[in-house]
């Protein structure tokens, strides 16, 4: 019930997904938990939930980084049962992907969810074990919807065979300038075109092109940060204002959603006319836009919260992670600090962090445990089936 089932949806990633919502009891695609009406009890995700303790629930909200030649530390990070890995680095054992299915089958059925960044060009991991394509802007430029989609399911099934089941790609971002990503622009060649409608053709052609190979596409940087003041990561920023992001960028997303896109990223940007809070914290980017007018039923991320836009807040990382769960994110995402000590020391942290907000009155467990559900959703992960 782990790995090698994640993702392996290709057309059909709606109807996992809410295959997959329907047997954790979630109602978002309009079913109920299917139980035996001879069994003496349901037994569903929802309810092995209901027996974990606050700090495992915690756990499994946070995206923790590694790097991917330390197995070592991704052994201990598996151990404590982390929603997602985010491997860093651009060489990997060659073993990788067997030290993943071997660490995967220790996980009592809640599976794992280890990712890493492979958009193409100048943001590529593991170089060893997946083959360079091209930034964003020139498949667009340059290839079909076919053939993006072509490139994107050989680049899902090295990542696969290595372990990976999560692409934090493709930038659905509108931004037409060709600038390489820097303090300035976020995106540049990250993005896929100027054109909305091109990036609605190819962006989702790349998020086919993961779904088929079995490895989960994440659309980002939900609003859309085509246009932004400036780059997140640096310090505080802004998108477009809220109604020239409905009237463009807002759209690749509403098309990959109707496409069946199984997770988002949120930014750490601040939506003028929407939010004057970073998105990744506010209830009504996540919350009020994105399930409820979207109809999003997938997984909800965000984007680092280590980036300089948080820090600028003058707000811890648990806290920032804490909000973001209240405000309605499934997983949170740290990112590398630059050595595992600090890395592990944030993560547990963060997880305590959250914890404290559910024992403050801040964060129900009931939502809390919602969360886990998408996340466990995600990875296609059953904890049990119902007895006989």
């Amino acid at each position: 019930m782990g790995l090698r089932r994640t993702g392996r949806a290709g057309a059909g990633v709606v109807g996992a997904l809410c295959a997959g919502l329907v047997a954790v009891g979630l109602s978002a695609c309009g079913g109920a938990a299917v139980t035996d009406a001879t069994s003496p009890r349901a037994c569903t995700n929802a309810s092995e939930l209901a027996t974990w303790p606050l700090a495992r629930l915690a756990n499994e909200t946070v995206a923790v980084p590694t790097q991917a030649v330390d197995t070592a530390s991704l052994a201990a990070l598996v151990k404590e049962n982390y929603g997602g890995i985010l491997l860093f680095g651009t060489t990997a054992p060659k073993n990788l992907g067997a030290t993943i299915t071997k660490l995967d089958a220790t996980t009592g059925g809640a599976g794992l969810l280890i990712m890493t960044d492979e958009e193409g060009g100048g943001v590529m991991r593991l170089d060893n074990l997946v083959t360079a394509i091209p930034w964003a802007q020139t498949m667009g430029k340059t290839m079909t919807p076919a053939q993006i989609t072509a490139v994107a399911r050989r680049v899902g099934a090295q990542l696969l065979a290595a372990g990976v089941n999560m692409d934090l790609a493709p930038v659905l971002d509108v931004d037409g300038r060709a600038v390489y990503p820097g303090a300035a622009d976020p995106d540049g060649f990250r993005s896929f075109s100027g054109s909305t409608a091109t990036v609605i053709a190819d962006g989702t052609a790349f998020m086919q092109g993961l779904a088929q190979s079995g490895v989960i596409p994440v659309a980002k940087h939900f609003p859309g940060l085509g246009g932004s003041s400036g780059n997140t990561d640096d310090g505080p920023a802004s998108t477009l204002p809220w109604t020239t992001l409905e009237a463009g960028g807002l759209r690749t997303f509403a098309a990959a959603i109707a496409k069946g896109v199984p997770s988002i990223m949120v930014s750490n940007a601040t939506v003028p006319g929407l939010s004057s809070i970073p998105a990744s914290l506010s209830a009504t980017v996540m919350t009020t836009e994105l399930r409820q007018k979207l109809h999003f039923t997938g997984l909800v991320m965000t984007d680092s919260l280590t980036a300089g836009a948080i820090s600028a807040l003058h707000i811890s990382v648990p806290t920032a992670a804490a909000r973001a769960v209240i405000a309605g994110a499934d997983l949170v995402l740290l990112g590398d600090l630059g050595s595992v000590k600090a890395d592990v020391a944030l993560a547990k942290q963060t997880s305590q962090g959250i914890v404290l907000a559910v024992e403050h009155g801040q964060l129900s467990r009931a939502q809390l445990t919602s969360a886990v559900l998408y996340d466990l959703t995600a990875r296609h992960a059953l904890l049990c089936t119902a007895a006989p």
